[in-house]
């Protein structure tokens, strides 16, 4: 099995949208560029959704026309109704994701539509970009926890899964959206869906609100997924989801990898220093696990070459 792991950087997405300090267009291409610099060729880059209900995404459309690369660059674009998807495919978007919640009251929270209405308007809009020929990534959010159900059936998770395939998406990401899971219903989840449908076309969405992230990662590592989506510093959260903490951090998640002997293609100082963009821009102190020992190293380092010179 290919030791290559896709690292799909959701950072300028999902990790601004509930920051306080509004982050505007050039702060946002700034941080795309210093993830880019470290090696980074994947990104959920922008949503378009209200800018009254996520106020960090009012500037999408003038993100997504200042991304760099595109030719080169993987850049979806998240889309949760018909209005969103219209915006993106007026801005050039060649790749959508739609995020469809396992559970009645977590959908409402989101969109505003129970469950049964939800999944009827996703099925629309995936067979709508199918038609489009644009590339459609289907996520089942909350898919091992609600905040406000609590636990989701496994039969739940694979009905969804099946509902978003049928449609036409050509990838399905799997999310634990509040970060409830534990490694044992990681492995669980993802073993049933690969059975049924293979890993290629599957990915991991993890928060890490009990720190399990990286657990539950390698859990579904184990099970034959190789595409994961993280965020620069641990940002993130949902703004429907209480409680909800920041994805699993990337630089966390390139240093276990890469460690392990899977290739990302990605430098952890690099990212270290895109870290540093983050906090700038968000005023806030961002940083995984692996930060403080990391730069310990650094120093180190500095300190015996100077002595050498």
């Amino acid at each position: 099995m290919t030791k290559k792991v896709l690292i799909n950087e959701v950072g300028l997405r999902d990790g601004l949208q509930i920051q306080q300090k509004f982050v505007p267009t050039e702060g946002k291409l700034e941080l795309g560029q210093a993830l880019i610099d470290a090696g980074v060729r994947a990104f959920e880059a922008v949503s378009f959704v209200s800018p009254k209900a996520v106020p960090q995404m009012s500037t999408a459309g003038e993100v997504w026309a200042g991304l760099p690369m595109k030719d080169e660059i993987y850049y979806s674009a998240l889309v949760l109704n018909e209005k969103g998807y219209d915006r993106a495919m007026d801005s050039g978007a060649k790749v959508v994701s739609m995020a469809l919640a396992s559970t009645n009251k977590m959908n409402e929270a989101n969109i505003r539509l129970d469950l049964e209405s939800a999944s009827a308007m996703f099925v629309k809009l995936i067979k709508r970009a199918k038609d489009d020929g644009v590339e459609t990534r289907g996520y089942v959010s909350t898919a091992m926890g609600c905040p406000y159900e609590g636990d989701v059936p496994v039969e739940t998770v694979v009905e969804l899964t099946k509902l978003m395939l049928d449609a036409g998406a050509d990838k399905i990401s799997i999310a634990d959206t509040i970060g409830s899971a534990h490694p044992e219903q990681c492995k669980r989840i993802f073993a049933t869906v690969v059975e049924k449908w293979g890993a290629d076309i599957f990915g991991a969405h993890l928060h890490d609100t009990r720190a399990l992230a990286l657990p539950n990662a390698w859990a579904a590592l184990e099970e034959g997924i190789r595409e994961f989506d993280s965020s620069i510093g641990g940002l993130g959260g949902c703004p429907f989801a209480p409680g909800a903490k920041g994805n699993v951090a990337t630089e966390d998640l390139v240093f276990m990898l890469e460690q392990s002997g899977y290739e990302t293609g990605i430098d952890v100082g690099g990212l270290l220093r895109a870290v540093g963009v983050a906090e700038r821009l968000v005023g806030l102190k961002l940083g995984g696990r692996i930060t403080e020992w990391w730069l310990s190293q650094e120093r180190k380092k500095a300190k015996a070459a100077a002595e050498a010179a």
